[in-house]
């Protein structure tokens, strides 16, 4: 008998293996992410090799919060969204305080912890991390600490989780996420490729009557335009649409410094925590009938809910809603929930031609005439009476004697700095942010950078990295002596070879808090802080360190550190009998006590 071989029957090709951390960091950098910063630990190790391998650039930072402070800062100075990855425990729970300041900041971040093992939960595990053993409300689910929260405990979880995470890299506003994977997760492999589906950015816009209504106001009213850090990316169209706005004058929040140029003449001042005094009566005088505020939630620090900084009517434009009628809910106002560039653009393009030249009188200001209405009617508007910032304008004089005056520190940076060079600036939480809100003026967006909603010490000792890493060049962050101890990055930098520069206002003290205290009638104490050598300090991990006792030493300071490759410190022995400018903090956190000393409800619960 005779027997016929036959060929084995062939087998399907079998599409390569992806493991769940590598298919995870190539989704990523298909949404755009190139960063990621981070700690790592054990329970990482899977995760943390794949980011490196596919080109997502891991940087080992010397804290969780310092990390997310890196990554929001990144991403506001348009470097896209981070990856933050940190081990299980401590590692998760570190983070927090930034993904607090992530959400306030309107950032977009993702934070991708380690989780314990299955077979180890409820065991007494080293760092135990589960739904069921680390139990804060939010940490795992949607809603609280983050807009997305998923525990991924099985890589068939992993496909949906990616196109909900897309469609919030996508969506127009904030958005912080949190995935929690346990090592084995991460190690494991996908059934199949991760496919991400084709999503636009969608930007919400209100009806072509709503526009046309804001139009008219904007048209027949005096005008006041209060810019926030939600319009700092769209300074060229929010400036040509004031261009056709007839009667206008333009302020800013602290964090909306030079959407609109500062040496413009209708431009009033900055508004809030550190502005300027000359705002209201640049408000009394001209008498504005409409307020539009763009992008800006009108929180404590902005305006103190000060009702004179608004009209009678107000038209507020955000991406968040609940942001209308919040600040100032006795005021008729007109929420148009859409992003603020789009909103400028088609509110420029509705506005009718200007039938008469608005002639805004002011020193040494160029007569302001629209393009081609030379011969129209003219209508003088009273003046601002301030004295607006100059560009150029000369070095401040030295004193002989004493310790480095703040005003003085924060004039020389505005010479040196903000006039002569493009490096963004960052403020610090306490005096630091006071003084350069005040002091410092830009004609340009982008360049100032603070934080006023959960104002966290140590961001942007920390943060400042980020911009840096961001821009690609030189990054200045002003902070305290109380903030750089807690909180900073400099081995970081110097590891990166990331051209930061921080200014120190040392004054061996919590500043703000002890001068706050004594105008309060309290009396200070325990405040004081153990005298620091912060160029010494740089010194001692190999980055620059300058060192400034007298005014007469600032200037060749501050130029050396703008020469350096590297990172520099320059430690400020600043003047503490000079009290900060911080206007009406004291009187808000008085009005807390009179308004609960009278049964008035405060708004929180008590547990």
């Amino acid at each position: 008998m005779l027997f016929r071989s036959e060929a084995a029957p062939s087998q399907p090709k079998q599409a390569p293996s992806v493991s769940v951390s590598a298919g995870l960091a190539q989704a990523l950098a298909k949404l755009g992410v190139q960063r990621s910063f981070g700690i790592l630990g054990g329970a990482i190790l899977p995760l943390f090799s794949a980011l490196k391998v596919e080109g997502l650039r891991p940087v080992q930072f010397r804290h969780e919060n310092g990390a997310v402070f890196a990554a929001i800062e990144y991403e506001r100075a348009g470097g896209g969204p981070v990856v933050v990855f940190t081990t299980t425990g401590p590692g998760l729970t570190n983070a927090l305080t930034g993904v607090a300041a992530a959400r306030a900041e309107g950032s977009k971040l993702i934070l991708i912890s380690g989780a314990t093992a299955p077979g180890r939960r409820r065991r007494h595990a080293f760092q135990s991390t589960s739904p069921s053993e680390l139990a804060h409300r939010g940490l795992f689910t949607d809603g609280g600490w983050f807009d997305l929260a998923e525990f991924v405990d099985h890589p068939a979880c992993l496909p949906a989780v990616m196109v909900r995470l897309q469609q919030g890299l996508k969506r127009v506003g904030p958005f912080v996420a949190h995935l929690c994977l346990p090592f084995g997760t991460q190690a494991a492999y996908l059934a199949q490729a991760l496919r991400l589906p084709s999503v636009e950015e969608h930007v919400p816009m209100p009806s072509h009557e709503s526009l046309q209504h804001c139009a008219q106001r904007l048209s027949n009213k005096r005008c006041v335009v209060w810019v926030g850090a939600g319009a700092q990316n769209q300074a060229a169209a929010v400036r040509a649409m004031i261009a056709r706005i007839p009667q206008v004058r333009v302020m800013s929040s602290p964090r909306g410094m030079g959407v609109f140029a500062a040496s413009d003449c209708r431009f009033l001042g900055v508004t809030g925590f550190g502005g300027h005094p000359r705002v209201f009566d640049e408000l009394r005088r001209f008498r504005p009938e409409c307020t539009l505020v763009l992008g800006s939630k009108l929180g404590e620090f902005t305006s103190f809910w000060d009702p004179r900084l608004v009209s009678d009517t107000m038209i507020h434009v955000d991406v968040d809603p609940s942001v209308f009628g919040a600040a100032y809910p006795q005021i008729d106002t007109l929420g148009v929930v859409t992003e603020v560039g789009a909103f400028a653009r088609r509110i420029e393009v509705l506005l009718p031609p200007i039938s008469r030249a608005i002639v805004v009188a002011a020193p040494a200001q160029p007569t302001l005439v629209p393009s081609g209405l030379a011969e129209a009617e003219e209508e003088t508007i009273a003046p601002p009476a301030s004295t607006f910032t100059e560009p150029d304008r000369p070095a401040p004089n030295a004193r002989a004697q004493g310790p480095v005056r703040p005003g003085f520190l924060m004039d020389m940076i505005q010479h040196m700095v903000v006039e002569k060079t493009d490096i963004p600036i960052s403020s610090e939480a306490g005096n630091a942010f006071v003084w350069a809100t005040q002091r410092l003026s830009f004609d340009e967006p982008r360049r100032y950078r603070t934080s006023m909603g959960f104002g966290s010490m140590g961001h942007f000792a920390a943060g400042v990295v980020g911009t840096a890493l961001a821009t690609d060049g030189q990054a200045m962050a002003i902070v305290g002596d109380g903030a750089m101890l807690m909180t900073n990055e400099v081995p970081t930098a110097l590891q990166l070879g990331a051209r930061v520069i921080w200014v120190v206002l040392n004054d061996s003290r919590l500043g703000l808090v002890d001068d706050g205290m004594q105008g309060l009638g309290y009396e200070g104490g325990s405040l004081e802080i153990p005298e620091t050598n912060f160029a010494r300090y740089a010194e001692s991990m190999g980055a620059h360190g300058f060192r400034v006792e007298c005014e007469s030493q600032l200037g060749p300071a501050i130029a050396r550190a703008l020469c350096t490759d590297g990172p520099a410190i320059i430690d400020v022995i600043v003047d503490r009998s000079v009290p900060a400018p911080f206007g009406d903090r004291n009187s808000s956190i008085a009005d807390q006590s009179a308004s609960n000393a009278c049964g008035e409800p405060s708004g929180e619960q008590l547990p």
